[in-house]
């Protein structure tokens, strides 16, 4: 029996069960498929290729023969296939949403938001695409010039996790495309129904063939090998946990591989007593129980300063408590599902953890629903610093608030991990927002917000959470090379 979407089903023709290699929607040469499940109910939605570290060299070298072509272009023609990708991705927002639910889970608002985010990309890169700027330098010598000039580092490499399955690929597609490079690029085995339709519409925008390849595989060290090692590849850019990011450093250094990192992290969410309280509970929401917990930027630990700890703890828990889990499709859904078993033991290891070292529950239940991977999401107050909360990302709904008293002591406790991705406080005095803002180790900091990604900032990590930025202007570093021209024997 074929699954059924709940309400109006998606396109088939962005719905797809082939992989997309230099061009051509394939299948595995051996028939080999693996399960694309909703974690809603564990019903299979597709079956999708199981491709061999051989599909993905295939992948490889028809992308560095298109890659030459595809730089050789205009700025403006890359700029137009581009603008008509965004075009058609926004045309087809109802549908990409629909997948992704089905796939990932979140709630179908959220989805449609998570496209509308990925889409953001493409538009801002077609027009960066214009701007790749090089420069003059006045010469060290009379008959000299020099130059610099900005060229497209090659053939790209791309991992993404299933948390954002449309939204990270358009991180990655838009500024390697953007910037001539041609891209060979792995989904999560969880969530490549996305991916697949992002590849259709980018067909159908313009792309040549080969400058996208959509490698599906449950075989995950296999394409890593094959991209670290394989010398037509240039360039990885990886979002995924810290321990495989070391991995794949490791297998890329002997090459000396171009690296871009978006590792693990462990947001810190900071109320000073001069904080909007209300202002603070709706952002901790919004930046805790985001894709239900399910994102490298969540918010992990809460500190409230002991002058509003406890109206604020009062004000997070009622808000929680009335958080509806529920299927993704269902319109009256707030949080969906976890991803998978393994998830929702992680939440309960982390609450008896906590419990057992004197926390309290304020609402929510340590144990998950019936039916699909449900779990209620939870407040914990009486947290301590040798609690697992205090140290690993939870990844799942789950609110820890500890309190504190004065600013460098939170500071030290908010800056005691070895993440540095995303850090978050609520602050009104002007002297105070500016010492922490700078204090905070952190690559990103949202002050009286608990939302920060756009595509016009630069995102990324420092410490062990990774390098690089994506979006932005300087987003198109990663994906180019600099070089030095002096032009000599001028007269």
């Amino acid at each position: 029996m074929s699954y059924t979407f709940k309400g109006v089903s998606p396109s088939p023709e962005l719905l797809r069960d082939t992989a997309f290699i230099a061009g051509d929607w394939v299948s595995a040469a051996d028939g080999r498929t693996f399960a694309v499940t909703d974690p809603s109910c564990g019903e299979i939605i597709r079956h999708v290729p199981d491709l061999s570290r051989e599909d993905t060299r295939k992948a490889i070298d028809a992308a560095h023969a298109a890659q030459k072509l595809w730089a050789d272009e205009t700025a403006e023609t890359r700029a137009d296939v581009l603008r008509r990708f965004h075009d058609l991705v926004m045309k087809h927002q109802e549908d990409l949403a629909r997948i992704l639910t089905a796939e990932m889970g979140k709630p179908l608002q959220e989805a449609r938001g998570e496209i509308t985010y990925g889409a953001s990309y493409l538009l801002w890169f077609a027009e960066e695409a214009r701007r790749v700027y090089g420069d003059t330098i006045p010469a060290h010598r009379k008959d000299a010039r020099i130059m610099v000039l900005r060229q497209p580092v090659g053939v790209v490499a791309a991992i993404t996790p299933w948390n954002f399955p449309s939204a990270m690929p358009c991180r990655k597609f838009a500024p390697a495309l953007a910037a001539g490079c041609a891209v060979v690029f792995k989904p999560a085995m969880e969530t490549p129904l996305s991916a697949l339709a992002l590849a259709a519409l980018g067909e159908r925008a313009g792309l040549p063939r080969g400058v996208l390849s959509v490698i599906t595989t449950s075989d995950s060290r296999a394409f890593g090998a094959e991209v670290c090692e394989n010398p037509l590849v240039s360039k990885l850019t990886f979002t995924g946990s810290t321990q495989v990011g070391r991995l794949l450093m490791a297998q890329a250094a002997p090459k000396i591989m171009k690296l871009s990192m978006e590792l693990g992290g462990n947001a810190p969410f900071i109320v000073f007593d001069d904080a909007d309280v209300d202002a603070a509970v709706d952002g901790c929401i919004q930046s805790k129980f985001r894709n239900n917990g399910q994102t490298c930027v969540c918010t992990n630990r809460i500190y409230v300063q002991d002058g509003v700890h406890d109206v604020f703890v009062e004000k997070l828990t009622e808000a929680v408590a009335r958080l509806n889990v529920g299927s993704g499709m269902d319109p009256r859904t707030d949080l969906g599902p976890l991803i998978s078993e393994a998830a929702c033991d992680k939440f309960e290891t982390h609450i008896a953890d906590a419990v057992e070292k004197g926390a309290r529950i304020l609402t929510g239940a340590p144990t998950r629903l019936p039916q699909g991977t449900f779990v209620q999401p939870t407040v914990l107050s009486g947290l301590s610093s040798d609690m697992l909360v205090a140290t690993e990302e939870t990844f799942a709904p789950l609110a820890p608030v500890f309190r504190f008293s004065d600013e460098d002591e939170v500071v030290r406790m908010a800056n005691d991990t070895e993440f540095g991705l995303a850090s978050y406080f609520y602050a009104n005095n002007l002297n105070r927002v500016w010492r922490v803002a700078e204090r905070l180790a952190f690559g990103m900091v949202g002050v009286n917000t608990g939302l920060i990604s756009t595509a016009v900032a630069p995102f990324g990590g420092i410490k062990q959470s990774g390098f690089g930025k994506e979006g932005s202007k300087y987003g198109l570093d990663d994906f180019l090379t600099m070089k030095y021209v002096c032009l000599g024997g001028i007269a």
